[in-house]
């Protein structure tokens, strides 16, 4: 095995008995392009199962968690910790980027530190565990890297909304975000916005769409405005 996953076996707790589904989940379909290794051998396949494994974990732990929670909130909550910014911030707190097999343009073009990509291998790496080690391994694998700081991906989830309040009750003047620039291929394009509050910039955020970039920006004005005595 690669001494770079044997490093993330450590760093994540888990050794796997198949090391194949480790590379397979840190393997970008811009590398397997590239090599000319078959299409199904990306980690596009164990991202799909990943998914569902964490939609059951995280369901489970709000549902036990908040057993007066009606429906529609269990449902907005879990979307707050499951979105490709929060699985991206879980990405990058075990430095997932650094682990990835991507091809030389992917590369190039920043993918090791993109929101889609890393949220993406989380969730193959997901897939990875709960196949080689079952239920109980990915369950606890989630509930260590991805069920943490809820408050914090609470506040990301809702930012724009959050910020927009804060602006309105200290009487700060209008909120306006702008597009400060845009880079990657037209399927995987990332933008960076600024938010202006009055003629001050607050925050800055990038995304793999215009609303997922002022979300980050929010969500940066909000942690300026909450260190201000």
């Amino acid at each position: 095995m690669d001494n770079r996953l044997k490093e993330l076996e450590k760093k994540i707790g888990y050794t796997f008995q198949d090391p194949e589904l480790l590379k397979t989940a840190m393997m970008h379909s811009s590398y397997t392009n590239e090599q000319h290794i078959p299409k199904h051998r990306c980690n596009e396949r164990l991202e799909f199962l990943g998914d569902a494994v964490l939609e059951l974990v995280s369901s489970e732990f709000l549902f036990r968690r908040s057993p007066k929670m009606p429906e529609g909130k269990l449902t907005k909550l879990r979307a707050s910790m499951v979105c490709e910014p929060s699985l991206a911030m879980c990405a990058r707190d075990i430095g997932l980027g650094s682990y990835l097999y991507l091809g030389k343009g992917e590369e190039s073009t920043g993918g090791r530190h993109r929101d889609s990509v890393t949220s993406d291998a989380l969730e193959a790496l997901i897939g990875a565990v709960y196949l080689d080690g079952g239920f109980t391994n990915a369950k606890e694998f989630i509930h260590q890297f991805v069920l943490t700081d809820l408050e914090n991906k609470q506040l990301f989830y809702d930012s724009k909304t959050i910020l927009q309040e804060i602006v309105q009750a200290d009487g700060k003047g209008g909120i306006s975000y702008r597009l400060t620039g845009e880079e990657g291929p037209d399927h995987d394009k990332n933008f960076c916005v600024a938010v202006r509050v009055g003629n001050k910039i607050l925050g800055t955020g990038s995304g793999r769409t215009k609303k997922a970039a002022e979300q980050e920006a929010a969500y940066h004005a909000i942690l300026c405005c909450r260190k201000k005595p």
